[in-house]
Order: structure tokens, then sequence, then C-alpha cells
């Protein structure tokens, strides 16, 4: 994508040395592992590692790392099932996106009315 940041390590790579230093950074201030945090304290870490201001070491640029782990969160939460996320199609249903339709145009002028479409994903028979 245009204007997107480019890297030199595959997201998975990112993944293994940010999860790594997120985990080290964890047990230095609270002296616990991060997924034994609670919530308060993982919304303040995460809200700071927003605006950049965790320092995870050098080979992690926190407001990156988030964005990463945002927008993956992103697809998998709105995604099509068949892609291994959104089970049960939770995301769209919560949203009332109705889905991959193959025809809309029955809706095209129909506006500010809930259409109450039950979501359809690209898994047959789903």
């Amino acid at each position: 994508l245009m204007g997107s940041p480019q890297f030199l390590t595959s997201p998975k790579e990112r993944y293994m040395t940010g999860l790594k230093a997120l985990e080290a950074w964890s047990r230095h201030h609270h002296q616990a592992s991060f997924h034994t945090l609670d919530a308060a304290q993982i919304d303040s870490f995460l809200k700071q590692m927003e605006a950049g201001k965790i320092n995870l070491g050098d080979q992690v640029n926190s407001q990156a790392f988030f964005e990463l782990m945002l927008q993956n969160a992103r697809e998998g939460y709105l995604a099509d099932p068949i892609y291994g996320g959104n089970k049960n199609m939770a995301g769209w249903k919560m949203i009332g996106f109705p889905g991959a339709r193959y025809d809309y145009r029955p809706y095209i002028d129909r506006h500010n009315e809930n259409l109450a479409l039950i979501p359809v994903s690209l898994i047959p028979d789903n």
C-alpha cells in the first residue's frame, strides 16, 4: 500500500521480536508476565504504546508494533470467516454488516433503514 511503512522483516519476525520485548518490559516493570497483568495495567500499557511512550528496546518501535497488532486484530475481527477469523460472523453481526452477498441492487435506494439482513460468508452453506 502506498504510504504504508516498509520493513526489512516479515510480520512474523516483527511479532516474535515485539512479543519478546513486550514480555521483557512487563517483567521489568511489573515483575510479572504480560498475560498475568490486570485489565487496567494492560489498558495503560496499550495506550502508552499507541502514543509511542513505551520503550521496548532498540529493535522494536512500540508505536509501529501497536499499529501492526491493531491492524491484524481489525482484519481478524472483520474479515470473512473463510480466512480464519470473525468466528460465526460475530464481528459482522455486531456492526450490522451483511457480508459477502451476491447482489445489493435491491437495497441501493433504501437509505437509513434497518434491512436486518443475515450475514453471508464466502464459506459454502454458512
